[in-house]
Protein backbone atom coordinates (compact mmCIF):
# COMPACT_ATOMS: atom_id res chain seq x y z
CA UNK A 1 0.00 0.00 0.00
CA UNK A 2 2.86 2.37 0.74
CA UNK A 3 6.32 2.07 -0.66
CA UNK A 4 9.61 3.80 -1.17
CA UNK A 5 11.19 1.37 -3.60
CA UNK A 6 11.40 2.30 -7.29
CA UNK A 7 7.94 1.63 -8.63
CA UNK A 8 6.64 0.54 -11.98
CA UNK A 9 3.25 1.81 -13.06
CA UNK A 10 0.22 -0.24 -12.17
CA UNK A 11 -3.44 -0.59 -13.03
CA UNK A 12 -5.96 -1.12 -10.27
CA UNK A 13 -8.81 -3.49 -11.09
CA UNK A 14 -11.65 -5.04 -9.16
CA UNK A 15 -10.65 -8.69 -9.67
CA UNK A 16 -13.88 -9.95 -8.07
CA UNK A 17 -13.73 -13.21 -10.03
CA UNK A 18 -10.28 -13.97 -8.57
CA UNK A 19 -11.42 -13.87 -4.93
CA UNK A 20 -12.21 -17.57 -4.23
CA UNK A 21 -9.07 -18.79 -5.99
CA UNK A 22 -6.89 -16.41 -4.03
CA UNK A 23 -8.22 -17.63 -0.68
CA UNK A 24 -7.69 -21.25 -1.75
CA UNK A 25 -4.05 -20.57 -2.61
CA UNK A 26 -3.45 -18.60 0.59
CA UNK A 27 -4.76 -21.43 2.76
CA UNK A 28 -2.78 -23.98 0.79
CA UNK A 29 0.41 -22.07 1.55
CA UNK A 30 -0.59 -21.57 5.19
CA UNK A 31 -2.61 -24.67 6.14
CA UNK A 32 -2.45 -23.91 9.87
CA UNK A 33 -2.01 -20.89 12.14
CA UNK A 34 1.50 -19.92 13.16
CA UNK A 35 3.12 -21.59 16.14
CA UNK A 36 5.29 -19.49 18.47
CA UNK A 37 8.44 -20.89 16.87
CA UNK A 38 7.31 -20.32 13.25
CA UNK A 39 8.88 -17.42 11.35
CA UNK A 40 6.61 -14.48 10.62
CA UNK A 41 5.59 -13.99 6.96
CA UNK A 42 6.18 -10.26 7.38
CA UNK A 43 8.53 -7.97 9.25
CA UNK A 44 7.17 -6.69 12.54
CA UNK A 45 6.86 -2.87 12.66
CA UNK A 46 9.67 -2.20 15.13
CA UNK A 47 9.98 -3.40 18.71
CA UNK A 48 7.01 -1.64 20.29
CA UNK A 49 3.75 -0.02 19.23
CA UNK A 50 1.59 2.39 21.14
CA UNK A 51 -2.09 1.48 21.30
CA UNK A 52 -2.97 4.37 18.97
CA UNK A 53 -0.60 2.98 16.32
CA UNK A 54 -1.96 -0.56 16.23
CA UNK A 55 -4.74 -0.14 13.65
CA UNK A 56 -2.59 1.59 11.05
CA UNK A 57 0.49 -0.59 11.51
CA UNK A 58 -1.38 -3.89 11.34
CA UNK A 59 -3.37 -2.74 8.32
CA UNK A 60 -0.10 -1.85 6.60
CA UNK A 61 1.33 -5.29 7.39
CA UNK A 62 -1.70 -7.12 5.98
CA UNK A 63 -2.14 -4.95 2.90
CA UNK A 64 1.54 -5.30 2.04
CA UNK A 65 1.47 -9.06 2.56
CA UNK A 66 -1.76 -9.62 0.59
CA UNK A 67 -0.70 -7.20 -2.13
CA UNK A 68 2.59 -9.06 -2.60
CA UNK A 69 0.53 -12.19 -3.20
CA UNK A 70 -1.59 -10.38 -5.84
CA UNK A 71 -4.81 -10.33 -3.83
CA UNK A 72 -7.69 -8.48 -5.52
CA UNK A 73 -7.62 -5.02 -3.88
CA UNK A 74 -11.21 -5.11 -2.54
CA UNK A 75 -10.58 -8.53 -0.98
CA UNK A 76 -7.26 -7.48 0.54
CA UNK A 77 -8.83 -4.38 2.06
CA UNK A 78 -11.95 -6.12 3.38
CA UNK A 79 -9.95 -9.07 4.78
CA UNK A 80 -7.58 -6.65 6.49
CA UNK A 81 -10.43 -4.63 7.97
CA UNK A 82 -12.14 -7.70 9.39
CA UNK A 83 -8.96 -9.08 10.96
CA UNK A 84 -7.91 -5.72 12.43
CA UNK A 85 -11.41 -5.04 13.80
CA UNK A 86 -11.58 -8.42 15.48
CA UNK A 87 -8.15 -8.05 17.06
CA UNK A 88 -8.94 -4.55 18.36
CA UNK A 89 -12.03 -5.93 20.11
CA UNK A 90 -9.88 -8.28 22.19
CA UNK A 91 -7.91 -7.54 25.32
CA UNK A 92 -4.45 -6.45 24.18
CA UNK A 93 -2.99 -6.32 27.68
CA UNK A 94 -1.15 -9.61 27.09
CA UNK A 95 1.08 -7.75 24.61
CA UNK A 96 1.86 -4.88 26.97
CA UNK A 97 5.46 -3.84 27.51
CA UNK A 98 6.54 -1.42 30.24
CA UNK A 99 8.50 1.62 29.03
CA UNK A 100 12.09 2.04 30.07
CA UNK A 101 12.87 4.32 32.99
CA UNK A 102 14.29 7.08 30.81
CA UNK A 103 11.13 7.07 28.69
CA UNK A 104 9.01 7.52 31.82
CA UNK A 105 11.20 10.45 32.86
CA UNK A 106 10.84 12.07 29.45
CA UNK A 107 7.05 11.74 29.59
CA UNK A 108 7.03 13.85 32.75
CA UNK A 109 8.36 16.77 30.72
CA UNK A 110 5.71 16.57 28.02
CA UNK A 111 2.77 18.96 27.60
CA UNK A 112 -0.51 18.38 29.44
CA UNK A 113 -2.01 16.64 26.40
CA UNK A 114 0.82 14.12 26.41
CA UNK A 115 0.91 13.36 30.15
CA UNK A 116 -1.56 10.48 29.89
CA UNK A 117 0.29 7.17 30.29
CA UNK A 118 1.26 5.57 26.98
CA UNK A 119 0.45 1.89 26.61
CA UNK A 120 3.22 0.18 24.65
CA UNK A 121 2.71 -3.24 23.08
CA UNK A 122 5.18 -5.86 21.91
CA UNK A 123 5.12 -5.53 18.13
CA UNK A 124 6.50 -9.01 17.40
CA UNK A 125 3.93 -10.88 19.47
CA UNK A 126 1.14 -8.65 18.21
CA UNK A 127 2.13 -9.25 14.58
CA UNK A 128 2.08 -13.01 15.13
CA UNK A 129 -1.33 -12.96 16.78
CA UNK A 130 -2.64 -10.73 14.02
CA UNK A 131 -1.52 -13.11 11.28
CA UNK A 132 -3.41 -15.93 12.97
CA UNK A 133 -6.48 -13.70 13.13
CA UNK A 134 -6.10 -12.99 9.42
CA UNK A 135 -5.75 -16.71 8.76
CA UNK A 136 -8.95 -17.46 10.67
CA UNK A 137 -10.92 -14.86 8.71
CA UNK A 138 -9.58 -16.23 5.41
CA UNK A 139 -10.71 -19.73 6.45
CA UNK A 140 -14.24 -18.55 7.15
CA UNK A 141 -14.41 -16.54 3.95
CA UNK A 142 -13.22 -19.49 1.89
CA UNK A 143 -16.67 -20.98 2.48
CA UNK A 144 -18.65 -17.76 1.96
CA UNK A 145 -17.03 -14.51 0.85
CA UNK A 146 -18.91 -11.42 2.12
CA UNK A 147 -20.36 -9.10 -0.46
CA UNK A 148 -18.06 -6.24 0.57
CA UNK A 149 -15.02 -8.34 -0.35
CA UNK A 150 -16.47 -9.28 -3.74
CA UNK A 151 -17.98 -5.94 -4.69
CA UNK A 152 -16.68 -4.44 -7.88
CA UNK A 153 -15.20 -0.98 -7.67
CA UNK A 154 -14.20 1.71 -10.08
CA UNK A 155 -11.11 0.68 -12.02
CA UNK A 156 -8.43 3.27 -11.39
CA UNK A 157 -5.49 3.70 -13.71
CA UNK A 158 -2.65 4.95 -11.53
CA UNK A 159 0.86 5.38 -12.88
CA UNK A 160 3.55 5.54 -10.18
CA UNK A 161 7.31 5.81 -10.36
CA UNK A 162 9.76 6.54 -7.52
CA UNK A 163 13.56 6.65 -7.56
CA UNK A 164 16.33 7.31 -5.05
CA UNK A 165 18.20 9.26 -7.71
CA UNK A 166 21.65 10.42 -6.58
CA UNK A 167 20.75 10.65 -2.92
CA UNK A 168 22.26 8.14 -0.49
CA UNK A 169 18.86 6.99 0.80
CA UNK A 170 15.32 6.81 -0.48
CA UNK A 171 13.20 8.86 1.92
CA UNK A 172 9.98 9.21 -0.14
CA UNK A 173 6.90 7.11 0.47
CA UNK A 174 3.58 6.97 -1.36
CA UNK A 175 0.11 5.47 -0.97
CA UNK A 176 -2.39 4.35 -3.61
CA UNK A 177 -5.57 3.12 -1.95
CA UNK A 178 -8.57 2.72 -4.27
CA UNK A 179 -10.26 0.43 -1.72
CA UNK A 180 -10.50 3.06 1.03
CA UNK A 181 -14.06 2.14 2.01
CA UNK A 182 -13.35 -1.58 2.23
CA UNK A 183 -10.22 -1.04 4.34
CA UNK A 184 -12.14 0.92 6.95
CA UNK A 185 -15.51 -0.81 6.72
CA UNK A 186 -17.36 2.23 5.37
CA UNK A 187 -20.73 1.15 4.02
CA UNK A 188 -22.27 4.44 2.88
CA UNK A 189 -22.95 4.88 -0.86
CA UNK A 190 -20.02 7.29 -1.42
CA UNK A 191 -17.09 5.69 -3.23
CA UNK A 192 -13.73 6.84 -1.88
CA UNK A 193 -10.16 6.51 -3.16
CA UNK A 194 -7.06 7.92 -1.49
CA UNK A 195 -3.67 8.81 -2.97
CA UNK A 196 -0.66 10.43 -1.26
CA UNK A 197 3.03 11.27 -1.59
CA UNK A 198 5.30 11.91 1.41
CA UNK A 199 8.80 13.37 1.08
CA UNK A 200 10.96 12.63 4.11
CA UNK A 201 14.04 14.46 5.32
CA UNK A 202 16.55 13.56 8.02
CA UNK A 203 15.62 9.89 7.66
CA UNK A 204 12.68 7.87 6.36
CA UNK A 205 10.85 7.28 9.66
CA UNK A 206 8.45 10.23 9.43
CA UNK A 207 7.55 9.61 5.78
CA UNK A 208 6.89 5.94 6.42
CA UNK A 209 4.83 6.81 9.49
CA UNK A 210 2.72 9.32 7.56
CA UNK A 211 2.15 6.82 4.75
CA UNK A 212 0.74 4.39 7.32
CA UNK A 213 -1.25 6.68 9.61
CA UNK A 214 -2.63 9.74 7.78
CA UNK A 215 -5.37 7.83 5.94
CA UNK A 216 -6.06 5.71 9.03
CA UNK A 217 -6.56 8.84 11.10
CA UNK A 218 -8.73 10.38 8.39
CA UNK A 219 -11.02 7.35 8.42
CA UNK A 220 -11.36 7.67 12.22
CA UNK A 221 -12.68 11.23 12.03
CA UNK A 222 -16.45 11.44 12.61
CA UNK A 223 -16.66 14.38 10.21
CA UNK A 224 -15.29 12.37 7.26
CA UNK A 225 -18.75 11.96 5.61
CA UNK A 226 -19.73 15.62 6.04
CA UNK A 227 -16.39 17.48 5.95
CA UNK A 228 -13.73 15.35 4.26
CA UNK A 229 -11.30 18.26 3.89
CA UNK A 230 -11.57 18.95 7.63
CA UNK A 231 -11.03 15.25 8.33
CA UNK A 232 -7.83 15.31 6.28
CA UNK A 233 -6.55 18.38 8.10
CA UNK A 234 -7.23 16.72 11.44
CA UNK A 235 -5.58 13.51 10.20
CA UNK A 236 -2.35 15.38 9.45
CA UNK A 237 -2.45 17.10 12.85
CA UNK A 238 -3.15 13.84 14.65
CA UNK A 239 -0.40 11.99 12.77
CA UNK A 240 2.07 14.73 13.62
CA UNK A 241 1.22 14.44 17.33
CA UNK A 242 1.53 10.67 17.23
CA UNK A 243 4.89 10.79 15.46
CA UNK A 244 6.25 13.41 17.86
CA UNK A 245 5.47 11.06 20.76
CA UNK A 246 7.21 8.22 18.92
CA UNK A 247 10.15 10.49 18.08
CA UNK A 248 10.63 11.36 21.75
CA UNK A 249 10.40 7.69 22.78
CA UNK A 250 12.81 6.50 20.10
CA UNK A 251 14.95 9.64 19.65
CA UNK A 252 14.00 10.21 16.03
CA UNK A 253 14.73 13.52 14.33
CA UNK A 254 13.21 13.07 10.86
CA UNK A 255 10.32 14.92 9.30
CA UNK A 256 8.22 14.73 6.15
CA UNK A 257 6.21 16.93 3.88
CA UNK A 258 3.13 15.40 2.36
CA UNK A 259 0.22 15.83 -0.01
CA UNK A 260 -2.87 13.67 -0.33
CA UNK A 261 -5.99 13.51 -2.47
CA UNK A 262 -9.24 11.90 -1.37
CA UNK A 263 -11.80 11.43 -4.13
CA UNK A 264 -15.17 11.02 -2.42
CA UNK A 265 -17.98 10.51 -4.89
CA UNK A 266 -17.89 13.47 -7.27
CA UNK A 267 -15.73 15.72 -5.07
CA UNK A 268 -11.96 16.03 -4.85
CA UNK A 269 -10.43 16.90 -1.49
CA UNK A 270 -6.73 17.67 -1.10
CA UNK A 271 -4.58 18.39 1.95
CA UNK A 272 -0.90 19.19 2.25
CA UNK A 273 2.02 20.11 4.49
CA UNK A 274 5.20 21.59 3.05
CA UNK A 275 6.22 21.59 -0.60
CA UNK A 276 4.96 18.28 -1.96
CA UNK A 277 2.24 19.22 -4.44
CA UNK A 278 -0.81 18.05 -6.38
CA UNK A 279 -2.17 19.58 -9.56
CA UNK A 280 -5.34 18.84 -11.52
CA UNK A 281 -5.41 18.80 -15.31
CA UNK A 282 -8.83 19.49 -16.81
CA UNK A 283 -9.40 19.52 -20.57
CA UNK A 284 -5.70 20.03 -21.16
CA UNK A 285 -5.32 22.94 -18.73
CA UNK A 286 -3.59 22.96 -15.34
CA UNK A 287 -5.87 23.87 -12.45
CA UNK A 288 -3.99 25.06 -9.40
CA UNK A 289 -5.28 23.42 -6.23
CA UNK A 290 -2.84 24.56 -3.56
CA UNK A 291 0.05 26.78 -2.51
CA UNK A 292 3.04 24.91 -1.03
CA UNK A 293 4.32 25.88 2.42
CA UNK A 294 7.74 27.46 2.12
CA UNK A 295 9.59 29.74 4.53
CA UNK A 296 9.69 32.63 2.04
CA UNK A 297 5.91 32.92 1.87
CA UNK A 298 5.03 36.14 3.68
CA UNK A 299 2.34 34.56 5.82
CA UNK A 300 4.63 31.68 6.81
CA UNK A 301 7.55 34.00 7.54
CA UNK A 302 5.32 36.17 9.75
CA UNK A 303 4.01 33.11 11.62
CA UNK A 304 7.53 31.79 12.29
CA UNK A 305 8.84 35.17 13.45
CA UNK A 306 5.83 35.69 15.74
CA UNK A 307 6.81 32.44 17.49
CA UNK A 308 10.36 33.67 18.02
CA UNK A 309 11.99 31.89 15.08
CA UNK A 310 13.60 33.33 11.96
CA UNK A 311 13.82 32.75 8.22
CA UNK A 312 17.19 33.16 6.52
CA UNK A 313 18.57 32.61 3.03
CA UNK A 314 21.49 30.25 2.63
CA UNK A 315 21.38 28.10 -0.50
CA UNK A 316 17.60 28.65 -0.23
CA UNK A 317 15.18 30.10 2.32
CA UNK A 318 15.26 28.08 5.54
CA UNK A 319 13.54 28.01 8.94
CA UNK A 320 16.02 28.83 11.72
CA UNK A 321 18.80 28.23 9.22
CA UNK A 322 17.95 24.54 8.78
CA UNK A 323 14.78 23.34 7.03
CA UNK A 324 13.65 24.52 3.60
CA UNK A 325 9.98 23.85 4.41
CA UNK A 326 7.84 25.65 6.96
CA UNK A 327 5.33 22.87 7.67
CA UNK A 328 5.91 19.15 8.12
CA UNK A 329 5.07 16.09 10.17
CA UNK A 330 7.83 15.45 12.68
CA UNK A 331 10.96 17.62 13.01
CA UNK A 332 10.61 17.42 16.78
CA UNK A 333 13.39 19.95 17.45
CA UNK A 334 11.90 22.55 15.10
CA UNK A 335 8.40 22.61 16.57
CA UNK A 336 6.44 24.90 16.69
CA UNK A 337 8.25 26.91 14.01
CA UNK A 338 7.77 24.04 11.55
CA UNK A 339 4.04 23.56 11.91
CA UNK A 340 2.11 20.30 11.69
CA UNK A 341 -1.12 22.09 10.70
CA UNK A 342 -2.15 21.16 7.16
CA UNK A 343 -4.10 23.20 4.65
CA UNK A 344 -6.92 21.64 2.61
CA UNK A 345 -9.18 22.43 -0.31
CA UNK A 346 -12.15 20.84 -2.08
CA UNK A 347 -13.37 20.96 -5.67
CA UNK A 348 -16.41 19.46 -7.37
CA UNK A 349 -15.63 17.06 -10.23
CA UNK A 350 -17.68 17.33 -13.40
CA UNK A 351 -16.36 14.41 -15.46
CA UNK A 352 -14.29 16.70 -17.68
CA UNK A 353 -11.12 16.28 -15.59
CA UNK A 354 -8.17 14.47 -17.16
CA UNK A 355 -5.87 13.44 -14.29
CA UNK A 356 -4.26 14.36 -10.99
CA UNK A 357 -0.50 14.54 -10.58
CA UNK A 358 1.00 14.21 -7.09
CA UNK A 359 4.75 14.61 -6.67
CA UNK A 360 7.51 15.67 -4.29
CA UNK A 361 9.76 18.69 -4.67
CA UNK A 362 12.34 16.55 -6.47
CA UNK A 363 9.95 16.80 -9.41
CA UNK A 364 8.25 20.17 -9.02
CA UNK A 365 11.47 22.10 -8.30
CA UNK A 366 12.61 21.46 -11.88
CA UNK A 367 9.39 20.84 -13.87
CA UNK A 368 6.97 23.80 -13.94
CA UNK A 369 3.26 23.06 -13.71
CA UNK A 370 2.55 24.33 -17.19
CA UNK A 371 4.99 21.87 -18.77
CA UNK A 372 3.32 18.78 -17.30
CA UNK A 373 0.49 18.70 -19.86
CA UNK A 374 2.87 18.65 -22.83
CA UNK A 375 5.02 15.91 -21.32
CA UNK A 376 2.00 13.71 -20.60
CA UNK A 377 0.39 14.34 -23.97
CA UNK A 378 3.58 13.55 -25.90
CA UNK A 379 3.96 10.31 -23.93
CA UNK A 380 0.39 9.26 -24.69
CA UNK A 381 0.96 9.94 -28.39
CA UNK A 382 4.08 7.79 -28.48
CA UNK A 383 2.41 5.00 -26.49
CA UNK A 384 -0.82 4.98 -28.54
CA UNK A 385 -2.90 6.17 -25.59
CA UNK A 386 -1.41 3.95 -22.90
CA UNK A 387 -0.76 5.82 -19.66
CA UNK A 388 0.75 2.94 -17.71
CA UNK A 389 4.31 4.27 -17.83
CA UNK A 390 3.74 8.02 -17.95
CA UNK A 391 5.12 8.49 -14.42
CA UNK A 392 8.43 6.97 -15.53
CA UNK A 393 8.69 9.54 -18.29
CA UNK A 394 7.94 12.40 -15.91
CA UNK A 395 10.59 11.18 -13.47
CA UNK A 396 13.09 10.92 -16.34
CA UNK A 397 12.26 14.48 -17.37
CA UNK A 398 13.02 15.71 -13.85
CA UNK A 399 16.37 13.89 -13.81
CA UNK A 400 17.30 15.30 -17.20
CA UNK A 401 16.56 18.80 -15.90
CA UNK A 402 19.03 18.38 -13.06
CA UNK A 403 17.09 16.99 -10.11
CA UNK A 404 19.38 15.13 -7.70
CA UNK A 405 16.70 14.59 -5.05
CA UNK A 406 14.52 11.55 -4.48
CA UNK A 407 11.71 11.75 -7.04
CA UNK A 408 8.21 10.33 -6.69
CA UNK A 409 5.49 10.95 -9.27
CA UNK A 410 1.94 9.61 -9.19
CA UNK A 411 -0.55 10.20 -12.02
CA UNK A 412 -4.17 9.32 -11.23
CA UNK A 413 -6.19 9.25 -14.43
CA UNK A 414 -9.73 10.52 -14.06
CA UNK A 415 -10.57 9.60 -17.65
CA UNK A 416 -9.31 6.93 -20.02
CA UNK A 417 -6.00 8.21 -21.44
CA UNK A 418 -7.02 6.83 -24.82
CA UNK A 419 -9.92 9.26 -24.70
CA UNK A 420 -7.55 12.10 -23.85
CA UNK A 421 -5.45 11.24 -26.89
CA UNK A 422 -8.36 10.81 -29.29
CA UNK A 423 -10.47 13.69 -28.03
CA UNK A 424 -7.75 16.24 -27.43
CA UNK A 425 -8.97 18.71 -24.84
CA UNK A 426 -12.66 17.91 -25.22
CA UNK A 427 -13.96 16.61 -21.91
CA UNK A 428 -16.61 14.03 -21.18
CA UNK A 429 -18.41 16.09 -18.54
CA UNK A 430 -20.33 19.37 -18.52
CA UNK A 431 -18.96 21.45 -21.43
CA UNK A 432 -19.51 24.59 -19.40
CA UNK A 433 -17.39 23.31 -16.55
CA UNK A 434 -14.12 22.92 -18.43
CA UNK A 435 -11.87 25.73 -19.48
CA UNK A 436 -8.63 27.52 -18.96
CA UNK A 437 -9.11 28.80 -15.44
CA UNK A 438 -5.95 28.82 -13.38
CA UNK A 439 -7.80 30.06 -10.29
CA UNK A 440 -7.58 28.44 -6.92
CA UNK A 441 -10.80 26.78 -5.72
CA UNK A 442 -13.08 28.92 -3.61
CA UNK A 443 -12.22 26.98 -0.44
CA UNK A 444 -8.52 27.90 -0.74
CA UNK A 445 -7.67 31.54 0.04
CA UNK A 446 -5.30 33.35 -2.29
CA UNK A 447 -1.84 33.47 -0.67
CA UNK A 448 -0.23 36.83 -0.08
CA UNK A 449 2.62 36.19 -2.49
CA UNK A 450 3.54 33.70 -5.18
CA UNK A 451 6.56 31.87 -3.81
CA UNK A 452 9.52 31.83 -6.23
CA UNK A 453 11.19 28.53 -7.01
CA UNK A 454 14.00 27.57 -4.66
CA UNK A 455 17.56 27.77 -5.84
Amino acid sequence: MSSGAPQKSSQMASGAEETPGFLDMLLQDFPAPLNPEDPLPWKAPGMMLSQEEVEGELAELAMGFLGSRKAPPPLAAALTHEAVSQLLQTDLSEFRKLPREEEEEEEEDDDEEEKAPVTLLDAQSLARSFFNRLWEVAGRWQKQVPLAARASQRQWLVSIHAIRNTRRKMEDRHVSLPSFNQLFGLSDPVDRAYFAVFDGHGGVDAARYAAVHVHTNAARQPELPTDPAGALREAFRRTDQMFLRKAKRERLQSGTTGVCALIAGVTLHVAWLGDSQVILVQQGQVVKLMEPHRPERQDEKARIEALGGFVSHMDCWRVNGTLAVSRAIGDVFQKPYVSGEADAASRALTGSEDYLLLACDGFFDVVPHQEVVGLVQSHLMRQQGSGLHVAEELVSAARERGSHDNITVMVVFLRDPQELLEGGNQGAGDPQAGGRSQDLPSSLPEPETQAPPRS
